[in-house]
Formats: structure tokens, sequence, C-alpha cells
């Protein structure tokens, strides 16, 4: 029977002797929860947790693309789409997207997530060349002002990676987890670009009936740990991934409530976490707020209460917000102002 290791994370400055730092960072963890599919979880001191399992908690993350692996960024969202659940139609247009661009970087964001395909809960798939007609000038446009920002494209497509990450795109977001366009693995291992792989079965080749999990949080682990397994064997370094569990991607409400209560099980694949929950359905489910935009109360606490599970990257809409919220956690949880 397979056993998952999930660290119970503590901020608190006062930690126990015995406890370690999660992932080289400021976050300690003194014991762990241990989870069995059909099975009551139990406690155990970390010291108690098997050695390759332990390795995986406390090996500090690589930097990928000079950013830090420890600390929590944020990625900003910028959707050059008509059709995007919240922002894009606002960016749809390339003087607009670049204008927009500027001012995230202004306001803090380390990493700006271009896409040119919107894929809410029933979108329409568009073609290669209307994808790359959308983000290629955007991207074009930055690097030509010199903008200093990471650019990552949000993909699902090998095609469109590849011309993006020669227009001066860094790395690739892709929802598919590789799973929709089999060629995008070798596009990765050629470029040695970083990628994000989520779960959302979007791409899956079997038949994904709707929210059909026996246990959500391990269906979702095992998923990534397959795909870090794939990729690995494609020849992409585990140092180049990081993972994404899929909020709202053929996911229920109490699927994502869940996952971002346990999101810190996702620390023990060794890999930096993403988690893009800004604006969702589920924050309007539980606030009664039917519009996207009026939901920045609610992204910012789940924000809060997942990168005190030490989540890296956080997926966001509203940067200035959200780096203020960034900046003063930091500065209460480590007590000091850096």
């Amino acid at each position: 029977m397979q056993f998952y290791y999930r660290p119970i994370l503590q901020t608190d400055i006062a930690v126990k002797k015995e406890s370690f730092a999660l992932a080289g960072g400021k976050i300690f963890f003194g014991e762990v929860e241990v989870i069995q599919r059909n099975s009551t979880s139990y406690i155990v001191p970390a010291s108690k947790v098997p050695s390759e399992i332990k390795n995986e908690l406390i090996r500090p993350r690589e930097a990928i693309l000079g950013l830090s692996g420890i600390d929590p960024i944020i990625m900003g969202i910028l959707n050059v789409t008509p059709d995007s659940f919240s922002d894009g139609r606002k960016n749809h247009l390339t003087n607009r997207a670049v204008k927009y661009a500027k001012r995230m970087v202004k306001d803090g964001v380390k990493i700006i997530d271009i896409g040119g395909e919107s894929t809410r809960p029933g979108f329409k798939e568009v073609s290669i060349e209307e994808e790359l007609s959308r983000v290629i000038p955007v991207i074009e446009e930055i690097r030509s002002l010199k903008i200093p920002v990471v650019i990552s494209v949000d993909t699902r497509k090998a095609p469109v990676a590849e011309r993006a990450l020669r227009a001066g795109a860094n790395m690739i977001n892709d929802v598919s987890a590789m799973g929709f366009d089999k060629n995008m693995a070798k596009v990765i291992k050629s470029s040695g670009a970083p990628i994000c792989l989520m779960h959302s079965h979007l791409g899956a080749q079997e038949n994904i009936k709707p929210y059909d999990y026996t246990n959500v949080l391990l269906d979702v682990y095992d998923f990534l740990a397959q795909k870090i397994r794939d990729a690995e064997a494609h020849g992409i370094p585990k140092s180049q991934i990081i993972l994404d569990p899929g909020i709202g991607f053929n996911k229920n409400l109490n699927h994502n409530l869940l996952l971002l209560n346990r999101v810190s099980l996702f620390h023990s694949l060794g890999c930096q976490l993403l988690v893009g929950a800004s604006r969702k359905g589920f924050i309007g489910a539980i606030s009664g707020e039917n519009d996207p935009e009026k939901r920045l109360v609610g992204s910012i606490v789940v924000s809060l209460g997942i990168i005190e599970q030490g989540v890296q990257i956080l997926r966001v809409h509203d940067i200035a917000e959200h780096q203020q919220a960034l900046l003063m956690w930091k500065g209460i949880t480590y007590g000091c102002r850096n």
C-alpha cells in the first residue's frame, strides 16, 4: 500500500528543535501527516519519514530563471484573448497588453503569464495560427522595450511554445501537462526551458467523467508524480519542472477546498509549486459574488493561506494588491522587512 507524506507546516519563528526547513526556506515542519487510501491518516515526527521523502521536502528548490525557489513570488496573468472569464477582453490588443505588462512590472510582478487561448469551462479551441497571432507580437514588443520580467506562455500547443520561446519567452505553462500535444516534451527538452505541469485532464486520452475521483488529493498527486516521471523519461530534469494542482479544472467546490487545505502534500514531489486560484468560481460560490472582478479579497485570502503552506508561485490578476499582501505577510512572518 502506498503512503503519502504531507508536512504539517509552521511559520512561527520559535520552531521545535527537531524541525526541518521546508525546501531550504523559512517555513518549518516537525511533523508529517501520513496518508493512505481508504484508511485514517496519522501523524509522525518528521524524523520518522523515509529518507527519500524527507530529502525531497528539505532540499532547496532550484532558482528558476534567476528567481528564488524559496520565497513566494507573483506571476501576473495577461490573457490576450477576447473570451477569458475575467480579464482577457481588456488586453486582447497588443498595445493594451504591453501597457498592462509595464504596469504589472511596476507593481512588483516577477513573471508574466501570457495566454492566447482561454481554457475556462466550456472554452473553444483556437487554431495554432490564431494563438500565435495573439501572443507573439506581445512577447516581441515586451522584449524590444527591454521590460525586465520573466515571460511565461500559457499554451498546450508545441508549435506555439517553440515559436514563443524563440521570440523571447522564458518558460511554458501547459495546463494539459504535456498531454495535449505529444511534441511539447521535445520542445522543452531541446530548449531547456522550465515548464509548469498542471492537473486538468485537458488533453487526456481516456474518457474522463466530470469530477471522477476516488480521492481528489491523492489522485491529483499520483497524476503529477507520473507526469514528472514522463518528463524525466524525455530528458527533462526535475529542476525544470513546476507543479500546479489545477484549482478549478474539472473540480467541484469541495475538491478545490480540499486541495487548497492540504496543498503542502505536493512538496514531497520535490518541485516548486504554483497555484492559480485568483478570481475563480469557487470564491464566488462561497462569497456569493458573481462578478469575477469583485473577488479580490477572497483571492488574497486564498493566496495568504497557501503561501503559509509553502507555495512558491502565486498566479494572480491583481498584482499591486497581492504584492502588498505578500510583503506584509513576509514582514510579519519573518519578523523583519526583508
